[in-house]
């Protein structure tokens, strides 16, 4: 759209409002895009060779608590539709899954989890755990 002018038209947008705007809303995600990536506390057991998990978005964390409950990165689960969620999300998007289990679940739970987890088809499971104190150089 054109506007009038007193010798003829400007059809010319000025965009530098709009660069403001993008500017503005591009920090504001900068800044809060890693504080919603908190995750669920769990108390992972402790082994010598650890390699830090990795930061990219194609990789998702199945999450054991102590008490048993589920989460599939933030979001809780139960353990009769985790197999459909990792066939959706993970087998079928071809992204990589990661088990964080808490020390004090049982070995029975965390092996029914893992048995679901093949259910799903998926092959290739990484297991989460924490840098031993007494090894940290």
């Amino acid at each position: 759209m054109a506007i009038k002018t007193g010798g003829g038209f400007l059809n010319e947008i000025n965009v530098t409002p709009f660069v403001d705007v993008m500017l503005v809303l591009l920090i504001i995600f900068m800044v809060t895009a890693p504080l919603m990536t908190q995750g669920v506390e769990v108390d992972l057991p402790a082994t010598r060779t650890v390699k830090s998990l990795p930061q990219d978005a194609e990789h998702l964390v199945l999450t054991v608590k102590k008490d048993g409950t589920l989460f599939l990165d933030e979001y809780q689960v139960g353990m009769d539709e985790l197999e459909e969620h990792l066939k959706r999300l993970v087998a079928t998007q071809k992204k990589q899954l990661f088990l964080r289990a808490d020390k004090e679940v049982a070995y029975g739970a965390v092996v029914r989890v893992m048995g679901e987890i093949k259910g799903a088809g998926i092959d290739r499971l990484g297991i989460v755990a924490e840098q031993d104190k007494d090894d940290k150089k």
